[in-house]
């Protein structure tokens, strides 16, 4: 058994209308499920880590159904708290050439939402952990899921689990001033930060200069300074910044940059032709936190971490389904798709 990572977040039931259809034009909807964390505790897994995804789901077929899927991928549920009156919905448009993907949220009042304490016994949970993952997007979700996540963090720093954080800022969850107060309360417990080209901003007030998101404009000497402000200001170790040039919502470059606090590592850049970036972010987190605990070198972890998410967007559904083998053959320079016979 590998590594123990825990993560802690919610899953979702995720409705995604077929192909490329509209929310007006479908009358189907495919089902799977996704969530942030959920998302890297599944990458973790493929990776040969004893992954563990702690959140609560109803007790009902849907809750079930969410816990089998988990199982399905080798993440391991024991800690899965069951309670609650239902499990949060996202429906999905995906989005092609120059019209946009669209999210709309159904998750009010949902089963993590509505944990309390009681729900978990976090010294049995971070016992042998080497990790603990949680994104900006659970302590969103209500003030008692920031308590929680708050809870979380004390108890895997009390017994010396490493905390990275995904900021993963979310405009329809709340705003930026209500993710300042609470996020930056959270981040004295963060060793490793993960942000794009927009969540410093929304979150911090830290601009990244001569960037901007519209156009595609990535300043390297922008993000450089947004990673030095982050360490100055919350004391983590590392920060990793993904750098997403949007060409249209079908074809996006892909990079990425990583701090350890002396020097800047940046990737490689690889030109997408998107089948799904949702979970992108997540497949990025869950390569990052591979290559750190495997004791890669911090440009091979980098390397490694933008490969595995490049891969990602090939894959429909939340969850970045791919080896080690099919991430290093990647880094390696092998992007030409070819059959493999």
């Amino acid at each position: 058994m590998g590594k123990k990572v825990v993560t802690f977040g919610e899953i979702m039931l995720r409705l995604q209308t077929p192909d490329y259809q509209r929310f007006i034009q479908a009358k189907s909807f495919d089902f799977v499920f996704g969530g942030g964390e959920a998302n890297v505790a599944v990458s973790l897994a493929n990776y040969g880590f004893d992954a563990h995804f702690v959140t609560r789901v109803p007790k009902n077929p849907i809750g079930d159904a969410c816990v089998a899927e988990l199982r399905k991928y080798g993440v391991d549920t024991k800690y899965i708290a069951k309670g609650g009156e239902r499990l949060g919905i996202y429906f999905v448009e995906k989005g092609a050439s120059q019209r946009a993907s669209n999210v709309v949220y159904d998750r009010a009042y949902s089963a993590i939402s509505t944990a309390t304490d009681a729900d978990f016994n976090w010294d049995e949970i971070f016992d042998g952990a080497e990790w603990f993952h949680f994104t900006g997007i659970s302590p969103a979700l209500s003030d008692g899921a920031a308590a929680l996540t708050v809870a979380a963090c004390k108890a895997a720093k009390a017994k010396g689990v490493q905390v990275s954080c995904d900021l993963n800022f979310r405009k329809k969850l709340w705003s930026s001033e209500k993710a300042n107060q609470v996020m930056s309360n959270l981040m004295q417990y963060v060793d490793v930060c993960i942000a794009n080209e927009e969540d410093a901003e929304k979150v911090f007030g830290i601009h990244a200069s001569g960037t901007d998101v519209t156009t595609g404009e990535l300043s390297d000497a922008g993000y450089q300074d947004v990673c030095k402000q982050i360490v100055t200001k919350f004391g983590c170790k590392k920060v990793a910044i993904t750098l997403r040039e949007s060409i249209s919502a079908s074809v996006n470059n892909w990079a990425a940059m990583l701090y350890d606090g002396e020097s800047f590592y940046k990737s490689n850049k690889y030109q997408m032709t998107i089948v799904d970036r949702v979970g992108g972010g997540d497949s990025f987190g869950g390569g990052l936190i591979y290559g750190l605990l495997s004791d890669y070198s911090m440009q091979d972890t980098i390397e490694y971490a933008v490969a595995a998410s490049c891969l990602k967007h090939s894959i429909e559904g939340d969850f970045n389904l791919v080896s080690v083998a099919e991430v290093k053959t990647l880094m390696q320079g092998d992007g030409s798709g070819r059959v493999q016979r």
